[in-house]
């Protein structure tokens, strides 16, 4: 039986206002059940909760764990200088709110060498510790809510477009000069597809899992899915040829409600049929999503579905073209030196 190569690893965390889960995932981490070194580089942005306070105890309780700065407080600002500051051939991509499961380093580094593949992800296990954020996991884990995004509800293994987070060997995060840091969101999926370009594959596999903590009101899952759609469409107009109708969804189901509205209240009582149709469409996709929670849970379930959908269509709808013309067209310089 040929043996799994166990090269060393590096663990990056762009973290900002994480004081409520950066403790327990830098744990997950470093509890992981895995033969080769590890190392966790923690990129803080300008927190104005606890967050700073923990990550300095993190270091001075355990010396696999440092920290860089990230002054701008942007994702991918952070996570390109955690990846500079690192220094081992494999990087992980871990948020301060993302919980690895036991196994998941171990697990990533022998997928990589079974498939050769540049990235490997799995699932985006949302996880609740209330009725609105099981809420909230309920509907990102189900089709009704995030369509056929094997991320989120699941799949069998294979090459996919994107995948959660990610495993990446670092001659390749190299290559591509890391992550573009015009795109303050959708840079996971930005950085997959030049690197599908690029001749990489990204592999999903259902024997990744990380759980997710969900945002915890309404306002701020709305404005999560906001920005969400208007970064993918910034992706849409970067890379020509990018888009997926999944992602046409929301905002168009976001026009055809207001349509409908309009027509209903101006012309026709039957223009109300189209938002009718949906709301009755959410509510009957709740009752499988919900399966096994309780009754607070249950009742929250169309409301996060809707916020999620028109949060994510509006976003798409309204993102400024000037976002995609601030985005950089020529590629990075490399974000650490070249390992031989």
């Amino acid at each position: 039986m040929t043996s799994i190569p166990t090269p060393a690893v590096s663990v990056i965390m762009p973290v900002l206002n994480e004081e409520r889960h950066l403790r327990s995932s830098v744990r997950h981490i470093l509890e992981q059940d895995y033969p080769g070194e590890i190392e966790v580089v923690i990129a803080l942005g300008p927190s104005s909760d606890r967050t700073d306070e923990i990550a300095g105890q993190l270091v001075a309780e355990d010396s696999r764990v440092r920290t860089v700065p990230n002054p701008t407080g942007r994702t991918p600002a952070g996570l390109n200088a955690a990846i500079a500051a690192s220094r081992h051939p494999v990087v992980v991509r871990v948020d301060g709110h993302g919980m690895l499961s036991p196994g998941y380093i171990a697990t990533a580094v022998r997928l990589l060498e079974e498939t050769g593949a540049a990235n490997v992800g799995g699932i985006m296990h949302a996880e609740g510790e209330n009725d609105w954020e099981r809420a909230v996991a309920a509907a990102m884990t189900s089709r009704i809510g995030v369509g056929n995004a094997a991320f989120h509800t699941g799949g069998a293994a294979g090459e996919a477009e994107t995948v959660y987070l990610g495993v990446f060997r670092r001659e390749v995060l190299e290559r591509q000069g890391g992550y573009n840091v015009e795109f303050i969101r959708a840079q996971d999926w930005e950085l997959n597809y030049r690197i599908r370009q690029d001749g990489g594959l990204v592999w999903f596999s259902p024997e990744l899992l990380v759980s997710y903590r969900p945002r915890p009101s309404v306002r701020e899952l709305a404005k999560q899915y906001r920005n969400y759609g208007r970064w993918r469409h910034v992706v849409a107009r970067y890379h020509a040829g990018s888009i997926n109708p999944r992602y046409l969804a929301p905002p168009a189901a976001l026009l055809a409600i207001a349509a409908g509205i309009v027509v209903g209240a101006v012309l026709t009582p039957w223009g109300f049929v189209v938002p009718g149709g949906y709301l009755a469409a959410i509510v009957a996709g709740s009752v499988p999503a919900g399966k096994g929670l309780g009754a607070g849970a249950r009742a929250r379930i169309p409301l996060a579905l809707a916020t999620m959908h028109l949060s994510w269509g509006w976003g798409y709808l309204t993102s400024p073209r000037k976002l995609a013309r601030k985005v950089i067209a020529s590629r990075r310089q490399p974000v650490g030196t070249p390992r031989p």
